[in-house]
C-alpha cells in the first residue's frame, strides 16, 4: 500500500525554502552586514551623516523651537506646594482654627471626609531668591540659588486625589489606563537623537522616609502607540539593564550572527502579516545589542572630576536621586529625548516638617546641580527640566501634623528649553487651597512641554478608537504663553 503524502501549501513551502536559503547562505553575508550597518551606521549613511533613526512623525516641527529633551524630576507623592514653593502667611496666622467652609463645602477631599477641618501653618520660612526675589523656602537653598532660571508655576491643579490614578493623568492626560506616556508621545512625534540608547529612559530612586507609594511600569507605557515608544527603565543599583553581557562562551561574532538570523525571520513575518510589534521586537534586539557597548559607558563616572560629583551630592551606583540626577545628565549629552526621575516618599499624611526636611537634604543640591551643570555645558536652552509630583497637600492638618492629598491648587516648577526664568506664574488663594489666579491644568502644562519641543498639541494625535486621541485630551488644552522665554 503507498503511503500518500499531503502537498504542503505553497506559501508554506515558499517560507520553509526563504528559511533555509537564509540559513544556508546568508547568515554570513547579509546578515553580517546587517549587522556591521547596526555597529557602524556611519559605513552606511556617510561619514559625515548622524546614524539614522526613528525620524518622528512632527517632521519638520510645528513651530519654531530650540528645545530638544525633557528631564522630569518626578517627586512621587505629591509635595507639599505650602513648605516648598507657595508662602502662605494668612494660612500661619489661623493656625489651629477652623478651616472656613467656604473653601471647602461640596469640594472633593481625600482622607479628611467627615473629619473636623483645622488650618495648619506652613512649617517653614520662605526667603526672596534671585533678582526677581521668588520665595522659596528655606529648606531648598541651592535650588534658590538658581532662582533667575526658575519658573515656579503655583496656579497648578488636577482631577484625581489618589496617588495612582493621579500619576496616570499626569504621565498620559487620561484618567484610565491603557494611553501613552507623555515621554512615548514626545519619542513619537519627535523621533530620538541616539542610536545606542533608549529614546525615553526612566529611572526611580527613593530616600530615608517611610511612604513609599509604588510606581507601576504602566507610567511610562506606550499604550496604543507601537511598543518601541514605551520607556525603558534602568536600574540604579547593581546592573543597569538585567541580562545585558554576553553569555558565557558566546563571542561577539556569533551574537551579531544570532540576531542577524533572528531579525531576518521577523522580517520575513512582518511581511506576511504586517503586524507592527514585529518591527517592534526586531528594533528591541538590535538596540539591546548596542546597549551592551553604550549602557557600560554611560554609567561608569570615571570620568566625571569630583568637582561635579561633590557638586550633586552623588556617589555613582548608590541609586540615590544625586546619582540618578547626573545619570540625566549624561543621557541628554547621549541624545536621550526624555528622561524621567521618580523620587519617592513624598506622601506625608504625618510628620509633614520632618519628613520635608528630610526630603529637601535630599533633592535639594542635586537639583540645583543639574540646572547649573546643563547651563554650564550650554545645554539648559535646549533642555527642558520640571520638578514637581501628581499633587499637592492640604492646607488642613492631618493627624494633627500631617497633610492629606489635595488637586485644587498646587506647585511645579520649570526652567530651560524655552521658558522664562525668574519668575512665578499664577496664584493658589490666601490660604494655598485653590489656583485662582492663571489656573493651569495638567493639559496645559502638557500643551506648553509639546509647544516648546515645537510641536503643535493639536496636531499631535493618533486614531485610537475612531476617535482623534491626543496627550491633550478634547477640553480645549492651552499653551501658557506668559512664560514662554
Amino acid at each position: 500500500m503507498k503511503t500518500k503524502f499531503s502537498a504542503a501549501p505553497p506559501d508554506a513551502v515558499a517560507l520553509g525554502v526563504h528559511r533555509r536559503t537564509f540559513l544556508g547562505r546568508t547568515i554570513a553575508g547579509v546578515g553580517s552586514l546587517a549587522l556591521h550597518s547596526l555597529m557602524h551606521p556611519r559605513l552606511w549613511a556617510g561619514a559625515s551623516q548622524p546614524a539614522p533613526g526613528w525620524p518622528g512623525v512632527v517632521n519638520p516641527r510645528h513651530v519654531a523651537s530650540r528645545c530638544k529633551r525633557v528631564i522630569f524630576l518626578y517627586q512621587a507623592g505629591g509635595p507639599s506646594h505650602l513648605e516648598t514653593f507657595d508662602p502662605k502667611p494668612r494660612l500661619g496666622e489661623m493656625h489651629g482654627k477652623p478651616m472656613p467652609e467656604s473653601f471647602t463645602k461640596g469640594q472633593q477631599i481625600a482622607q479628611l471626609q467627615g473629619k473636623a477641618l483645622k488650618c495648619f501653618g506652613p512649617q517653614f520660612s520662605f526667603r526672596r531668591f534671585g533678582k526677581a526675589g521668588i520665595e522659596i523656602t528655606d529648606r531648598f537653598p541651592l535650588i534658590g540659588g538658581v532662582a533667575d532660571d526658575l519658573c515656579v508655576i503655583r496656579s497648578m491643579f488636577t482631577e484625581q486625589i489618589n496617588h495612582d490614578p493621579a500619576h496616570t493623568f499626569m504621565n498620559t492626560g487620561a484618567i484610565v489606563a491603557g494611553r501613552p506616556s507623555m515621554g512615548s508621545w514626545l519619542l513619537y512625534g519627535l523621533g530620538t537623537e541616539t542610536q545606542d540608547l533608549p529614546g525615553f529612559v526612566v529611572l526611580v530612586s527613593q530616600g530615608k522616609g517611610g511612604q513609599m507609594q509604588p510606581i507601576a511600569a504602566r507610567q511610562w507605557s506606550a499604550g496604543f502607540l507601537p511598543g518601541r515608544f514605551q520607556g525603558v527603565k534602568l536600574n540604579s543599583t547593581g546592573d543597569p539593564v538585567l541580562h545585558l553581557r554576553t553569555p558565557e562562551g558566546l563571542g561577539t561574532a556569533g551574537q551579531e550572527e544570532s540576531i542577524a538570523a533572528i531579525s531576518a525571520l521577523n522580517r520575513i513575518r512582518h511581511d506576511r502579516v504586517g503586524d507592527p510589534e514585529i518591527l517592534t521586537r526586531i528594533a528591541q534586539y538590535e538596540m539591546a545589542f548596542r546597549m551592551q557597548a553604550s549602557v557600560p559607558e554611560l554609567v561608569d563616572m570615571r570620568n566625571e572630576p569630583q568637582s561635579v560629583l561633590d557638586s550633586y551630592g552623588a556617589r555613582p551606583g548608590d541609586g540615590s536621586f544625586a546619582s540618578n540626577c547626573l545619570l540625566a545628565r549624561r543621557l541628554a549629552e547621549r541624545g536621550v529625548r526624555f528622561i524621567q526621575l521618580y523620587h519617592r516618599d513624598w506622601d506625608h499624611h504625618q510628620a509633614v516638617k520632618s519628613n520635608i526636611d528630610l526630603k529637601a537634604a535630599e533633592v535639594d543640591r542635586p537639583t540645583a546641580a543639574l540646572i547649573h551643570d546643563l547651563k554650564q555645558r550650554g545645554m539648559l536652552d535646549d533642555t527642558l527640566v520640571v520638578w514637581g509630583g501628581e499633587f499637592g497637600r492640604t492646607p488642613m492638618s492631618q493627624d494633627g501634623d500631617g497633610r492629606d492629598h489635595h488637586i485644587k491648587g498646587f506647585s511645579i516648577v520649570m526652567a530651560g528649553g524655552g521658558i522664562r526664568g525668574g519668575m512665578a506664574y499664577g496664584a493658589t488663594d490666601e490660604l494655598g487651597y485653590a489656583a485662582v489666579e492663571n489656573p493651569v491644568s495638567v493639559h496645559d502644562f502638557h500643551a506648553t512641554m509639546l509647544h516648546v519641543l515645537g510641536v503643535d498639541h493639536e496636531r499631535l494625535s493618533v486614531k485610537f478608537q475612531g476617535l482623534d486621541a491626543k496627550l491633550t485630551g478634547v477640553e480645549g488644552a492651552k499653551v501658557i504663553k506668559g512664560i514662554l522665554a
